[in-house]
């Protein structure tokens, strides 16, 4: 079962070379290739302990992470990151009956989505900003028009006490309620790494920054396998 695993990884590690976008990533040292991690994004600390690397002493890092939370999804299941496990993670925040930027945003988590549908190392949230209105039968019927897996892509309601704070402190990005039916939202896709890190931010109006993620979603697929410790299933 070990050797299988071990084969799947690299079969997978092989497809993602081959993709010449994600050659862009790549850095030769030595006539080796190596990946250049994406950065770390939110504050930084000092853990007060340390590392040697080629005999140097480094001090260890403190990146922040999203803390986890307890929503429902469009099947009416209780949804946190422990449920979701140790997986890559691609969020946003919206609404169903916000304007067209907001379903443009929904339009790119739909082609992230078609390109990654396969994999089981990664999950989609998209998480209401209008809980009142957007409850899960309303988020289902939502969904239905993009037909894709409830398990692979979850549209997510819960108490705005808990999804506000979420959006703030946890992936850093707007969203309030401005008015009667209306909300300021982030246009911004969230990429978290298995340890709930923020490692990357998109405009999901954007074209540029879709493709852009594709290629950055390749990386960190392959910083997940090279850990050695996250299960593909």
């Amino acid at each position: 079962m070990a050797n299988t695993n071990k084969l799947k990884k690299v079969l997978i590690l092989v497809s993602i070379l081959a993709v010449p976008g994600f050659l862009y990533y790549l850095l030769t040292a030595h006539g080796k290739n190596r990946y250049k991690p994406l950065p770390f994004y939110g504050p930084k600390v000092l853990s007060g302990t340390s590392h040697k690397f080629h005999g140097k002493l480094i001090p260890d890092t403190t990146y922040h992470t999203v803390g986890d939370f307890k929503l429902t999804d469009q099947q009416g299941r209780q949804v946190t990151l422990k449920s979701i496990g140790p997986k890559i993670l691609v969020v946003n925040f919206f609404y169903t009956n916000g304007p067209k930027t907001v379903n443009t945003v929904s339009a790119s988590m739909d082609s992230l989505v078609y390109h990654f549908g396969q994999n089981k190392l990664i999950t989609f949230a998209s998480i209401t900003v209008d809980p009142e209105r957007d409850s899960a039968p309303i988020l289902k019927k939502y969904a239905e028009q993009y037909k894709r897996s409830a398990d692979k892509w979850l549209f997510l309601t819960g108490d705005t006490s808990v999804i506000y704070p979420l959006a703030h402190t946890g992936f850093m990005v707007d969203a309030l309620q401005t008015g009667k039916n209306e909300f300021a939202v982030s246009n911004k896709i969230i990429m978290l790494d298995a340890d709930h890190h923020i490692r990357g931010y998109y405009q999901g109006t954007s074209p540029d920054d879709i493709t852009r993620m594709v290629d950055e979603l390749k990386v960190q697929i392959t910083e997940e396998l090279r850990k050695g410790e996250k299960p593909l299933y």
